[in-house]
C-alpha cells in the first residue's frame, strides 16, 4: 500500500530566490510549482510513503477459519494498525502506559492483514493480547492494568477487547469515584450495579445498568469508530508479573472467550463489609454521574471533582 498526501506550501519571493542562489537541500519529495499568489510563491510537495514489503505480501495470505462461534462483524473486522507506519505514527502522541511505570513491559506491535480481535496465540512465539486504540485515546486506560481491572475482566471471563468499550468507560468512572471518596474498588462491588447478557454467537459484553441502582451516566449512545483500532500488546519478560501469576496463569483472559459469565444479580449478602460500604456510599447519589467527564478528569494531574452535588 502506498499513499500521498498534497501538501501546499507558501515562501515568500525573497526567500525562493536565496534558495536558488546556491544553497540546496536534499528532500525525497516529488516538487511542482502551481503559481503565485501576489509575492507568495505557491508550490505543491507530493509525498509518496511506501510500506514494507512484508506487510505488502500479507494480502495475499488466507483468512484464519474456525471463528464461526464470534458474530460476523467481529471476525471478519480488519484493523488499521495492519501498517506500522500508522501505530508509529499513533503511538508518537498517545500515552498507554501508567505514570511512573517501567516502558519495557510491553511492546505495542502491529497486527497482520489476517488477524482479527477475536483470534486467539494461535502458536504466535510471542505472549500478547489485543487491545484498542479507544482504550487510551478516549478512555484513557493504562498498561499495566490495576488488581481492580483484572479482577473484572476475570470475573466476567473476557478478554480486554471484548469488554465493550461504553462498559470500560463504566469501569474507569467507578474507580475515579471510589479513588475520589477514599474507597477501595472491587469487582464484586462494580458488578453489583449491573448485569450481563452473553450473546451465542459471541459478540462484544455490555454491561445492563440494573434499573433504580446504577449511579453512572453511559459514555455515549454509540460508541463509533472503535472496531478497527486493535493492535497487539506484546508483553516482555520485565512486564511476565504484571500479567501473569507465580504459578504461570494469565491474571485475566488474554483472548476472546465463548463463555462470558451470565449473571442476574449480585446479591448484597455476597458482598464483604467494605464492599458494602463501597455500594452504600454511591447509593447516596440523587442522580447519574457523567461517565464521559469523570474518565476525562481521571487524566488529568490533579482532578477536581464536586461530588457532594450529587449526593442526597
Amino acid at each position: 500500500m502506498s499513499s500521498s498526501i498534497d501538501r501546499v506550501s507558501l515562501s515568500s519571493l525573497s526567500s525562493e530566490r536565496s534558495r536558488g542562489s546556491g544553497s540546496s537541500r536534499a528532500d525525497s519529495s516529488d516538487r511542482e510549482e502551481i503559481g503565485n499568489i501576489g509575492r507568495i510563491h505557491l508550490e505543491r510537495v507530493v509525498e509518496v510513503r511506501v510500506d514494507p514489503l512484508e506487510e505488502l505480501a500479507e494480502s495475499s495470505w488466507s483468512a484464519k477459519i474456525g471463528y464461526e462461534w464470534v458474530t460476523a462483524d467481529v471476525r471478519t473486522q480488519q484493523s488499521l494498525f495492519r501498517w506500522s507506519r500508522l501505530l508509529k505514527s499513533w503511538l508518537n502522541c498517545t500515552p498507554i502506559f501508567e505514570k511512573g511505570a517501567r516502558r519495557d513491559i510491553v511492546v505495542p506491535e502491529r497486527v497482520t492483514v489476517v488477524e482479527c480481535v477475536c483470534h486467539g496465540r494461535e502458536g504466535a512465539v510471542n505472549e500478547f493480547f489485543y487491545m484498542y486504540m479507544c482504550h487510551f485515546s478516549q478512555l484513557h486506560i493504562w498498561l499495566p492494568f490495576d488488581e481492580f481491572t483484572m479482577g473484572v475482566l476475570q470475573l466476567l471471563n473476557v478478554a480486554p477487547t471484548q469488554l465493550h468499550s461504553n462498559s470500560w468507560g463504566y469501569l474507569q468512572a467507578f474507580r475515579l469515584l471510589c479513588m475520589t471518596l477514599y474507597l477501595q474498588p472491587s469487582p464484586q462491588a462494580f458488578l453489583y450495579f449491573f448485569v450481563t447478557r452473553p450473546r451465542s454467537p459471541t459478540t462484544w459484553l455490555s454491561l445492563i445498568s440494573r434499573p433504580g441502582f446504577n449511579r453512572l451516566d453511559a459514555f455515549t449512545q454509540s460508541f463509533k469508530h472503535f472496531k478497527d483500532g486493535f493492535f497487539k500488546a506484546v508483553i516482555k519478560q520485565a512486564g511476565r508479573s504484571h500479567f501473569y501469576t507465580a504459578d504461570g496463569n494469565t491474571r485475566f483472559p488474554f483472548f476472546w472467550t465463548g463463555n462470558p459469565w451470565r449473571y442476574k444479580v449480585i446479591s448484597r449478602e455476597d458482598l464483604s463489609v467494605a464492599e458494602k460500604e463501597v455500594v452504600d456510599t454511591l447509593m447516596c447519589f440523587s442522580d447519574k454521574m457523567p461517565t464521559k467527564g469523570l474518565v476525562r478528569v481521571y487524566n488529568l494531574v490533579h482532578p477536581i471533582i464536586d461530588i457532594e452535588g450529587h449526593m442526597a
